[in-house]
């Protein structure tokens, strides 16, 4: 019953299209598909920046990371994908910095963060800031932390080489690639690298040329 209905109605169509051809649209009158969208290079590197991972570092990591560092009272230190806040709380609680800023592009862990800063009632020295971190300043610090992914850390090695010498960078478990450490230590079988700015004249060529760039 429904097919003999829809061959009946195909005719009268069918009919109709013949008695009046100007209904029937010649193929080349449709609009061409819609072009696909660009995307922006802030969406590819947001996209970078959302890929790495979060693994919380332990606490014993986070202590040794600090103290590898030599944070003191004088410091201003950011941490490069904040997590759980862990290492800016510690960084205020126990080494007593003038202020620690985390760096962090997932809201749920902005959230949960900042609460963290709060119930330690270090608010007024400790800050999350919700942003990529390929975009943050770095100038204003003393300390960097991060722990992040081997791609990530070359993508910001260029910056990091042109900060303020003598800042110092700690990485949990990845180094610089051609850039050499100053010092690294094995804690609980992770490794943590030691990096401080140097002047650029004392750069590698290859490294000095990278920070001309």
């Amino acid at each position: 019953m429904v097919r003999t209905s829809m061959l009946w109605l195909t005719g009268i169509g069918l009919g109709v299209a013949a008695m009046v051809p100007w209904v029937v649209l010649p193929l080349r009158a449709l609009p061409d598909p819609p072009a696909p969208a660009e995307v922006a290079p802030s969406e590819v590197t947001e996209f970078v920046a959302k890929d790495v991972p979060y693994v919380p570092t332990p606490q014993p990591v986070v202590d040794a990371m600090l103290k590898l560092a030599n944070v003191n009272s004088e410091d201003v230190l950011v941490d490069l994908g904040s997590g759980d806040g862990r290492i800016v709380i510690s960084a205020v609680k126990n080494h007593g910095v003038k202020k620690a800023v985390g760096i962090e592009i997932d809201p749920a862990l902005v959230a949960e963060s900042r609460r963290n800063i709060e119930a330690a009632g270090i608010a007024d020295r400790a800050e999350i800031i919700q942003q990529n971190l390929f975009d943050a300043d770095l100038s204003k610090y003393t300390v960097i932390t991060m722990y992040l992914l081997p791609s990530v850390n070359l993508r910001l090695r260029p910056k990091l080489l042109r900060l303020r010498p003598g800042t110092r960078i700690v990485s949990h478990a990845f180094d610089m690639g051609e850039w050499q450490p100053d010092k690294v230590q094995q804690v609980d079988g992770r490794t943590i690298y030691l990096w401080i700015v140097p002047e650029p004249s004392k750069l590698p060529p290859h490294l000095r040329k990278e920070v001309k760039e």
